[in-house]
């Protein structure tokens, strides 16, 4: 029944790890599309007025577009998170219809796996929320300006981009990686509690065959007493 539970267990955290990551890769891939293949994680500008002589804000200037690796790593770990969350969530459902479990093997690589995910997606999740926070500090002149990060995607920047919704996708971009990254912390505390229970069973299972050795040879011993006795006498 326990073995049962956990399973379970994973195959929810399974299922919210796919629905989390898809989350997360939709607004990426629309980013890359909307800014023709410019990142604007860790973007540095500012903002420029035409006429130096009037002291107003009227254009931002991008100085420096953020690295394209940026983006393609938090797009590239939230496609990861998704493709083995479903490989993961199969093979959960399939053991626990058949209501038996894997090997001691599978258990520790399941282990392996999901412990490298995590990292994966926490590396992703930040790189996305700290970059995503440096370009509206940016835009926004780290609170100087008028307008908030939100309120700035609805005006045309004339960055020669589509920036009418670049807020709400690395909202929901950070939203699933983080919420993807708890999903794959609690199955890896799940893959820990396996491998450990496993670890557990074959020390009991040793030590069973161990005492049934002993018993075995207990009458073994008794019977040579008895035949050396019987010489003896």
């Amino acid at each position: 029944m326990a073995r049962n539970n956990v399973l379970l267990a994973q195959c929810v955290c399974c299922c919210l790890a796919f629905v989390s990551s898809f989350v997360a890769v939709v607004p990426l891939s629309e980013h890359g599309h909307d800014f023709r293949g410019r990142c604007l994680l860790f973007t540095e500008g500012m903002w420029l007025s035409a006429n130096l002589t009037v002291r107003e804000r009227e254009r931002f200037t991008v100085q420096e577009w953020g690295p394209p690796a940026a983006c393609r790593f938090g797009l590239l770990g939230s496609l990861l998170s998704l493709l083995l969350a479903a490989a993961h969530a199969w093979r959960a459902l399939f053991f626990l219809c058949q209501g038996r479990d894997g090997s001691f093997l599978y258990a520790f690589l399941n282990l392996l796996v999901s412990a490298f995910v995590v990292f994966l997606v926490f590396i992703a999740s930040t790189i996305v929320s700290v970059g995503f926070t440096m370009w509206c500090d940016a835009i926004t002149e780290k609170g100087t300006m008028p307008h908030s990060c939100e309120e700035l995607q609805g005006i045309d920047l004339e960055l020669n981009v589509d920036n009418s919704a670049f807020y709400d996708q690395f909202a929901i971009a950070q939203f699933g990686l983080w919420a993807s990254w708890l999903a794959w912390l609690a199955l890896t505390v799940l893959a820990f509690l396996k491998v450990y229970h496993s670890c557990r069973q074959e020390d009991v299972l040793d030590s069973l065959l161990h005492e049934k050795e002993l018993l075995l040879a207990r009458p073994a011993s008794r019977a040579s007493f008895q035949e050396e006795k019987s010489a003896i006498i």
